[in-house]
């Protein structure tokens, strides 16, 4: 019905126009005739004037023009062109000749002109939106010769604005968001809309705005177009989404006005005025007491009805926890609170612990007085476990004093089970950090006792690893490290630091220091060390030397006198005894070394060689460099005579004594008559003499009695006979293949402990060996085996 009642209005307003139009034009542009007249120039009229000789005379013509401003109604659409108005010119009198014509835009498509009458036509349908005004020009034409009569003159058609635009909501449609719990008149968002009407001319284009869909939540502007909140207390938890419908209508929101309308999806924000709850107000959960540390026994959950920051919590314990066994972090992801151990619990210490968790809001709005908080209480029952065996100590340092006789204890460690029924526990040393065995430990009571001597100066710190075992349930195994600490006694003598050679002077003067001797002692005894110097006994009156105590574990050796000389004795040996401080002292001998040496005047040693001293006195450096280069001269002359020398030929070139020193090696011995050149009884196997030995190589499928063969000695063989019983037995034997060869080159002599390798005697075939036996006899046969290998596996392929 509304849009019924609306077509009918538009109809009615369209009648109105339609009778306006019929008759403005009949009023309002007639020509007006009295404003002015055109100017007869005829000639009649100039003889008529007669003016005075000598003067020229003057006429001022006038605008022929008559017309108001002309109007056309946009978007007309009647059957007949619409008249927008009449030009008239005073040149347009009785029954002149004339014509109107008409240029610009628009002329003769858009608007037409009555060349007579001077009426103008709009001939198209205009719309304002498109062009609001066209410019033309009217000038007035001789009918015949089209020969203007009068100037042109410009004038504009203006398109007159109808409302046939509706409001456009080009941006839409729109989303907003605001706050929740937003007060009453909190703007949310601001639309507009555009109409295409003339916003000068009436109301076509003034707009005013309303809501459609929305109420009562929000409320719109009528002239802004400014959404607000229009109800008090909007919560996002209860309705987070609003559609709201707002419509614009032109005429200033009058009846007939066009209107169009657009949607605004206003969304709540969250703001933080919810508080976190927990699920349940009591927790319980069950924890073994072998559970790690640092690992979970539970979680708690406190729900939030916020979204985002405003939904997050954190958790924490506020009582129960006295000793500080447990602790409980937030998940960021589920926003859950996870209990987890921070120190070990035990079952038989204490069974169950009730905490009390609260959970705390990270951001708090400044209107609520502080962050939202809630709490639940958490019981954790402590689960009874088999615990592994507990060392008293979870390290042990033991001592040791070095050399000490093997099975000395060396100390003991004490493991219990920490369990209710308390096992027995059994004590090992892991080997792997006992390689060598050094030690030792009774299972029952943990003493650990010396397996080996020990030497400090080799190892003075020695780690190992006990552990411990319950005996009903092996897999409960701890462990302890034990560091065991090997004491020092005094078992090494001292000795020199390195091994001193000194020299001597023979210039030298007495008392002058020699050599600086000082000891280490690989010891390390509490006191440190000290140690005596002394020579030996049978050297207490050496004359030549003597030593001093330095006061700091060091000696000076002196020299008595200055009379030494290497033609005399070029290397003294000087025995010194140092001795300890330890209990019992421990003393070694060592030997200083001396050489007597030549020395500058300042005492810097020039030659320690005795040699230097047998040369004959009197000889000086010249008389050397003189003989030198004699014996260079005698070895250049010799080596010249040497490469002047011509050496006979050792080759004889007569022909007649080349001929007599061909040695002939084509001695082929005497054939089947020379029975001196070889013994053809070691190619005899002596222990086929009294039997047959058949062919081995090939298993036979029939079998025959051998026959007897002669009987010959080893020295007295008859090659021929032999030969030919041989051949004989060859040629009758079905299962030997035609193999020209005396069957006897198997025969390696009796000697072999090995046996025969060939397979002429073999008692089977060569698929039958396997001759993987041969790798075993050692490198010269492994390669002779792999041949065999080979060749078999190829007639199997």
């Amino acid at each position: 019905m509304p849009k019924r009642s609306e077509e009918m209005l538009l109809d009615l307003w369209m009648s109105l126009l339609l009778v306006w139009i019929t008759c403005v034009p009949c009023v309002s542009m007639t020509p007006i005739t009295g404003q002015s007249k055109s100017t007869q120039t005829g000639g009649s009229a100039a003889e008529a004037s007669g003016p005075a000789e000598g003067q020229r005379l003057l006429s001022r013509a006038k605008r022929g023009w008559v017309w108001n401003q002309m109007f056309v109604l946009e978007e007309f659409s009647g059957p007949d062109p619409i008249l927008v108005g009449r030009l008239h010119t005073d040149l347009d009198v009785g029954g002149k000749n004339i014509k109107y014509v008409l240029a610009g835009e628009g002329a003769g498509t858009i608007f037409a002109i009555n060349e007579l009458t001077g009426d103008i036509h709009a001939m198209k349908r205009l719309d304002r939106e498109e062009k609001a005004e066209y410019t033309l020009t009217a000038q007035v034409v001789n009918a015949d010769t089209d020969e203007p009569l009068e100037p042109p003159s410009e004038f504009i058609i203006k398109v007159q604005d109808i409302n046939d635009n509706p409001p456009q909501f080009n941006e839409g449609p729109y989303r907003a968001s605001v706050a929740e719990m937003s007060s009453v008149g909190t703007p949310v968002t601001r639309v507009t809309a555009t109409d295409a009407d003339d916003p000068v001319y009436g109301n076509s284009a003034k707009l005013v705005y309303s809501i459609l869909e929305g109420q009562p939540y929000f409320s719109v502007e009528p002239n802004s177009g400014t959404i607000k909140i229009a109800l008090h207390g909007m919560d996002r938890e209860m309705r987070e989404e609003y559609l709201v419908v707002i419509q614009a209508k032109d005429m200033g929101g009058h009846m007939g006005g066009l209107s169009g309308t657009t949607t605004v999806t206003v969304t709540l924000m969250d703001i933080n005025d919810n508080p976190p709850k927990f699920s349940k107000s009591l927790y319980e959960f069950v924890i073994p007491e072998d559970l790690p540390v640092g690992k979970m026994g539970g979680k708690v959950k406190a729900n939030d009805r916020d979204i985002g920051e405003n939904s997050k919590s954190t958790y924490s314990i506020i009582e129960g926890d006295d000793q500080g066994m447990f602790e409980i972090v937030t998940d960021g992801q589920t926003q859950e609170g996870i209990l987890r151990l921070k120190k070990p619990i035990d079952y038989e210490s204490k069974r169950a612990y009730t905490l009390r968790v609260e959970a705390t809001n990270v951001r708090s709005e400044p209107s609520s007085g502080g962050p939202f908080k809630d709490t639940a209480t958490v019981k954790v029952v402590v689960e009874d476990s088999d615990e592994p065996p507990v060392f008293l100590k979870p390290v042990y340092v033991l001592e040791v004093n070095e050399n000490a006789p093997v099975n000395t204890v060396i100390g003991t460690v004490t493991a219990r089970d920490p369990d209710s029924t308390g096992s027995l526990v059994r004590y090992f040393i892991d080997r792997h950090t006992d390689l060598e065995r050094q030690f030792n430990i009774n299972v029952d009571d943990g003493k650990i006792t010396l397996a080996k001597p020990l030497d400090r100066e080799t190892d003075m710190w020695h780690n190992i690893t006990v552990t411990a075992t319950e005996v009903r349930n092996h897999s409960q195994i701890s462990r302890a490290i034990v560091a065991i600490r090997v004491m020092d006694i005094n078992d090494n003598a001292p000795e020199f630091a390195t091994e001193y050679e000194a020299f001597l002077c023979e210039n030298g003067k007495p008392g002058q220091v020699i050599q600086t001797v000082s000891a280490v002692d690989k010891d390390d005894p509490i006191q440190g060390h000290y140690f005596d110097y002394r020579l030996v006994p049978e050297m207490l009156n050496n004359p030549n030397f003597t030593i001093k105590n330095n006061q700091d574990n060091s000696i000076s050796v002196l020299a008595k006198h200055d009379t030494f000389r290497r033609q005399k004795q070029e290397m003294y040996f000087l025995p010194i005894i140092v001795t300890d401080n330890g209990n019992p002292p421990m003393s070694s001998t060592n030997t200083l070394t001396i050489r007597v040496c030549g020395c500058s005047k300042d005492g810097i040693v020039q030659s320690c060689n005795v040699e230097a001293y047998v040369l004959p006195i009197g000889l000086s450096m010249g008389a050397l460099i003189a003989i030198l280069a004699c014996i260079i001269l005698l070895l250049v002359v010799l080596f010249v005579t040497l490469r002047r020398h011509k050496n006979e030929p050792l080759i004889i070139k007569d022909d007649e004594d080349v001929r007599e020193n061909i040695i002939r090696y084509d001695d082929e011995g005497g054939g089947e008559e020379d029975t001196e050149a070889f013994d053809i009884a070691t190619l005899q196997n002596p222990d086929g003499i009294n039997g047959y030995l058949p062919r081995k190589d090939i298993k036979p499928d029939l079998q025959f009695m051998p026959r007897a063969g002669q009987h010959s000695g080893p020295n007295g063989v008859d090659v021929d006979e032999f030969i030919n019983v041989r051949l004989h037995e060859a040629d009758n034997d079905p299962t030997a293949p035609p193999y020209d060869s005396i069957q006897i080159y198997g025969y390696e002599g009796r000697g072999s402990i090995a046996g025969s390798l060939s397979s002429l005697e073999t008692a089977s075939s060569d698929s039958d060996q396997n001759y993987d036996y041969l790798r075993e006899w050692g490198p010269r046969f492994r390669r002779l085996g792999e041949l065999y290998s080979v060749g078999e596996s190829d007639r199997e392929t």
